[in-house]
Order: structure tokens, then C-alpha cells, then sequence
């Protein structure tokens, strides 16, 4: 059990997101949250996974406290890859409202990236998610931006939210990707450290 493995490691979670703090409560992890502040910016070479991986490896370097023999600091990065670009968090309610009508009818893939770090090691991993959305109205999409604010998430949605209810048709791989950490991976992963 990991509960096992972990009872003599310090987990860290060097994220702001409540979801992917709502994802390890479930795991029935104890852990600390983090701050750790770093641009978000990558180079434009990256495509589809290699941005989250490379992203949440930054992420993980940009923590610069020394890690003991019993932390184990996990940051994340998701990304929603449309028709060969990268859509991360809208700036404004103009720029979600753009990204939503590009999904709308689509299929798109999410991919999330996740780092590791122990005192010890550093492993990077990712996961891909294909994710199919319902033709949206204008009206829909200007909704869900009024009521549910979606600044803070990839592709300007939350898959837990009403436009995940009502917009998502189908999904192939692990829905928790979608909402910012393959947990199923990140279990595996800690278990075989």
C-alpha cells in the first residue's frame, strides 16, 4: 500500500491547484503543500507531451530548498493540445471564450506531465488523455466563462465542472489526467521509487 511505502516520507506538493490537492486527499496521502513561483514558459520547439514534462521538471528545479533523505516533492503541469497547438490557461474571459469555440465539436488531447524528486532521484512522467466535446453555443460557452471563472485551468475548462458535464461526449485514457494528475501513474510510480 502506498500509504505504506510513504510512512516515513514528507510529501510535498509544489502546486497551487485544488484539484490535484483534491486528487491526493483521495489517495489518502498526507502531504504540504509548497509555493514555488516559476514562469510558466517553455520553448517553442516543445510539442504535446514534451511541454508538461518539460514544465513540471522546471517546476521541480525551481524548488530550491534542500530536499531531506524523507521529502518526496511532486509538481504537475497540464496542457490541452488542439490541432497541433498548445492551450494553456487564458489570460481573460475573451481568450477562453476563443479556446472553448476551437474545442467545441472536437476531439482533443490532454496531456499532464509530472516530476518526482527525492534527495536521491528525479523521474519525469506523463499521461495522454483523448478528450471529445459536444458542438458548444455561444451562449453555453458564455455561461460556464460568467458562472465557473476558468482562468486558472488548461484550455480555459475543468472536466469536473457544468461544461465537463455537459460538453465532454467521450473520453479516452484517465479522467483525473484530464483534471491535472494521472493519480493511477503517480501511485505505480511512488510504489516502485
Amino acid at each position: 500500500m502506498l500509504q505504506d511505502e510513504l510512512k516515513y516520507r514528507k510529501v510535498l506538493l509544489g502546486s497551487a491547484s485544488p484539484r490535484r490537492k483534491q486528487l491526493l486527499e483521495n489517495l489518502g496521502l498526507s502531504f504540504s503543500i509548497v509555493a514555488i513561483n516559476v514562469e510558466e514558459n517553455y520553448p517553442a520547439h516543445l510539442k504535446e507531451a514534451e511541454i508538461p514534462t518539460f514544465l513540471s521538471s522546471k517546476k521541480s528545479d525551481a524548488y530550491t530548498e534542500t530536499l531531506t533523505k524523507e521529502d518526496l516533492l511532486i509538481t504537475a503541469d497540464t496542457i490541452v493540445w488542439l490541432n497541433g497547438e498548445a492551450l494553456n490557461k487564458p489570460a481573460d474571459a475573451a481568450e477562453a471564450f476563443k479556446m472553448l469555440r476551437s474545442l467545441s465539436g472536437q476531439m482533443h488531447q490532454v496531456f499532464t506531465g509530472v516530476t518526482i524528486r527525492t534527495s536521491e532521484n528525479k523521474i519525469t512522467f506523463h499521461d495522454e488523455t483523448k478528450v471529445y466535446f459536444k458542438k458548444l453555443s455561444d451562449e453555453e460557452i458564455e455561461y460556464y466563462i460568467n458562472n465557473y471563472q476558468p482562468f486558472d485551468k488548461a484550455g480555459a475548462y475543468g472536466a469536473q465542472d457544468w461544461i465537463g458535464l455537459i460538453a465532454i461526449t467521450k473520453i479516452e485514457g484517465s479522467y483525473f489526467n484530464v483534471m491535472g494528475l494521472p493519480v493511477h501513474q503517480l501511485y505505480e510510480r511512488i510504489l516502485n521509487l
